[in-house]
């Protein structure tokens, strides 16, 4: 077992929230290096075993530019929050055809006091929208399986911030999962607290919790014509 995160990491982390700025950010680029993106990207390295046991489709990519690892800076051009960084650091283990075609993704989080693991499809374009939802009232008793057994979500939450006020039109109101009809996003998630974040377990606890959704993420694969 290998420990990836540390307390240091989590103080850079609660220093960038602090010091949201590009001077600061700069000055402690050494810190982030050391402490946050190489332990991100060796533990991306050695989930690629775990995630291909699991569906030979999806991708953990250490690579710097162009893999799994998002960029700690901020998109600022479209939001009056103009904070140049993100004070956490999430990853995505993608499927293969991301690029071409929307697709779930599994999804970590590192964030002090608010890390969590999770994956699905996350911010849909409408007609995908209507494709899932269509999907899961044609397939109620595999969505049941993969998304609402006792068991996953005794873990696992749905993400609800962004849900329809009513159910979309055209479909019968006695449907059984009428209100996971509602969602804008798909997307099953549990956190992780920061003794997991820094513990020896990491890799064993994300590739067992990778593992509770793959049925999800299949069913989301399926809605959307991707092999899985």
């Amino acid at each position: 077992m290998s420990t990836y995160f540390t307390q240091a990491s989590l103080k850079f982390l609660r220093g960038l929230a602090r010091n949201n700025e590009r001077s600061w950010f700069h000055t402690h680029k050494p810190e982030y290096e050391a402490h946050v993106r190489q332990p991100f990207q060796r533990l991306l390295a050695d989930l690629q075993p775990d995630l291909a046991a699991i569906s030979p489709h999806f991708r953990s990519d250490p690579k710097t530019v162009g893999g799994s690892l998002f960029r700690i800076h901020r998109d600022t051009r479209y939001t009056n929050d103009k904070s140049p960084y993100k004070p956490w650091q999430g990853a995505r283990l993608y499927h293969e055809r991301f690029r071409q075609t929307p697709a779930p993704s599994f999804y970590m989080h590192l964030q002090p006091g608010n890390s969590f693991v999770g994956g699905g499809v996350w911010h849909p374009e409408p007609e995908v929208q209507r494709r899932i939802r269509q999907f899961i009232f044609d397939n109620p008793g595999t969505w049941e399986k993969a998304a609402r057994r006792p068991a996953l979500l005794k873990k696992f939450e749905f993400e609800t911030s962004e849900m329809l006020v009513r159910p979309p039109r055209g479909y019968p109101p006695d449907f059984e999962f009428i209100d996971d009809l509602r969602h804008r996003n798909w997307v099953l998630s549990h956190t992780l607290d920061d003794a997991q974040i820094t513990g020896p377990r990491l890799r064993s606890l994300l590739a067992a919790d990778i593992k509770a959704i793959a049925p999800f993420m299949d069913y989301l694969c399926a809605a959307l014509d991707l092999e899985f």
